[in-house]
This record gives structure tokens, C-alpha cells and sequence, in this order.
């Protein structure tokens, strides 16, 4: 329990300096990396909000951890980066529209949300985007999806 919670703080770390790096301009990158950048920092944090989460409740409340889940909360952290940045893709594209009344001076914090819960739900997360792609290609739901893969 203590490799994961070590781990996941440490990613934690890596995000927060990332995305302050970014946020101050130490981090020189394109103009059109920025915001996917801070959307998978965004995702990264609500992997790791569900990862902690996920061991207090089952080391403490539930009191049924076991190792076996270690690399669960190696990897998911990770996925979490790749599903925010994926959600600002979708978002951007249009493939996902978020509806919420349109601001003077629009932010980007609806991608910033969006990426946040991506990180948070992944399974939901891929889920919808499924539906998307069956809806609009005509691809079927993974295996893994139709089975009811649950975290």
C-alpha cells in the first residue's frame, strides 16, 4: 500500500509541477500543445483523485487490500493523462459538445472539467467514446466494453 501511495503522490507531483511549469512559461511549447498539455495534466489529477481514493477505501474502510491491484495504480494514472488529453481532441473536433450557456469571455475550463472527469471516470470515459465511434463510424463497442468491464 505504501509503493502505491508513495507512487501516486510522486506522479502527483510530476503533474502539478508540469502544469506550473507550463503556467509560467519555463516550458516553452507551441501554442496549440499548450491546452492539450494542461487537458492531460487535468486528467492526470482526477486519476489520481480516484486512485487515492480507491486505496484509502479499500485499505482502511473496506480493509480488503491487496497487492494484486499495484499495477492497477501504476497504470492508471497514465491512462488518465491519455484520456484528458483524448478529450480535448474530442471536444475540439466537435465529437463531444458540452452544453453550457456560451460566457462574454469564453476560458478553457470546460476542457479543463472535461479532462478531469475523463481522468477520474476512464471507464465511462471510453465508454462514451464507443458510443461516439459506433454512432458516427459504425464501429462496434470492444470486447472489453460489451463485457462490462468494470474498474
Amino acid at each position: 500500500m505504501i509503493k502505491a501511495i508513495v507512487y501516486l503522490l510522486v506522479v502527483l507531483s510530476g503533474y502539478i509541477f508540469l502544469g506550473v511549469q507550463l503556467l509560467w512559461g519555463h516550458i516553452i511549447v507551441p501554442e496549440e500543445i499548450r491546452l492539450p498539455l494542461y487537458c492531460g495534466v487535468c486528467g492526470g489529477i482526477g486519476g489520481i483523485t480516484y486512485c487515492l481514493r480507491g486505496v484509502y477505501l479499500n485499505a482502511c474502510v473496506f480493509d480488503r487490500w491487496t497487492e494484486k491491484w499495484l499495477p492497477w495504480y501504476f497504470i492508471r494514472p497514465l491512462v488518465s493523462y491519455i484520456c484528458g488529453v483524448v478529450s480535448y481532441i474530442f471536444l475540439k473536433s466537435g465529437l463531444i459538445v458540452l452544453e453550457a450557456q456560451q460566457s462574454e469571455h469564453p476560458t478553457n475550463l470546460a476542457f479543463y472539467a472535461l479532462a478531469f472527469i475523463a481522468g477520474l471516470n476512464v471507464d465511462k470515459f471510453v465508454e462514451k467514446l464507443e458510443d461516439i465511434a459506433q454512432v458516427s463510424w459504425g464501429i462496434k463497442k470492444s470486447r472489453v466494453a460489451s463485457n462490462g468491464d468494470k474498474d
